[in-house]
């Protein structure tokens, strides 16, 4: 009896996307742990000035960090988007990569029109090394389906690239943590402007807000369009602003079905802005 209950709770974390270890050995976090004595506080006027750091470097501003200014470099080194996939996947200073199975770049034909990108791989996702391949992926290709859209279609007019925000799987499907977020951006800028779209769909909260460099949740960024320019300061010479909408990621849609009818609205809005730039 104690196997199969065993069994059946393994099961449940892997259904969950729960199957990465963290430590090699188990931790009982019921017991609770010693409390760590205070630190030695040295006083200010026993401290070597010369040692002690400086202002700057006690809060490093966002988007200054040594690994987010390589990440801009080794992207803008790539001419064309193997090139990116080849520097994404030689690219170690992103702890996720260590625990992800596959690098996961993009999927669809790439000289699409229309570009989507979510949020990060989840597990089919990282199994197979392909975006939105999971059961939110199919819920996703019903949708776009609708609009007579395909990641399979030969026809650039009605086929789709899609991407994400990350590249790896972050351990257990949790949320991208924001110094994730910084070191990906660059990646994902260089990604849109290789690919070249001219509309992009952001899937989700965190690609919505970090890629249009708003706080306004998902709920008040989709339902209209934006002009999609590059959070990447080393990006934004010459370039040109790109339609953007938000939309709600067909994983929430899973959850909350009633949001299906906004998804479809958001969809309906894309086909107007597919007929007023003659992509039909």
């Amino acid at each position: 009896m104690h196997k199969k209950a065993v069994a059946t709770a393994l099961q449940y974390y892997l259904d969950h996307g729960v199957d990465t270890a963290l430590l090699d050995e188990p931790v009982d976090r019921t017991v609770l742990a010693e409390k760590p004595a205070a630190p030695h506080i040295v006083p200010q006027s026993d401290k070597n000035p010369a040692s002690s750091p400086r202002p700057e470097a006690l809060e490093m501003p966002l988007g200054k960090s040594d690994a987010r200014n390589e990440t801009v470099k080794l992207a803008q080194s790539a001419a064309n988007l193997e090139e990116l996939r080849q520097v994404i996947a030689e690219y170690d200073g992103i702890a996720i990569k260590k625990t992800a199975t596959n690098l996961v770049f993009s999927d669809g034909n790439d000289k699409a029109p229309i570009m989507i990108v979510g949020e990060a791989p989840g597990a089919d996702e990282d199994r197979q090394g392909k975006s939105f391949v999971g059961v939110s992926g199919q819920l996703f290709d019903r949708i776009l389906k609708c609009i007579d859209l395909e990641r399979t279609e030969e026809d650039a007019a009605k086929a789709v690239y899609i991407s994400n925000m990350l590249n790896w799987r972050p351990p257990g499907n949790r949320t991208p943590s924001p110094a994730e977020i910084e070191v990906s951006l660059p990646f994902i800028e260089r990604h849109i402007q290789l690919a070249q779209p001219k509309v992009l769909i952001f899937c989700g909260g965190i690609s919505a807000k970090s890629l249009l460099g708003s706080g306004d949740s998902i709920s008040r960024l989709r339902n209209k369009w934006h002009d999609y320019l590059p959070q990447t300061p080393e990006y934004r010479e010459g370039a040109k602003p790109i339609p953007s909408i938000a939309t709600y990621h067909p994983s929430y849609l899973l959850s909350t079905p009633t949001q299906k009818k906004a998804v479809w609205a958001d969809m309906l809005q894309l086909q107007d802005k597919r007929r007023e730039l003659s992509l039909l």
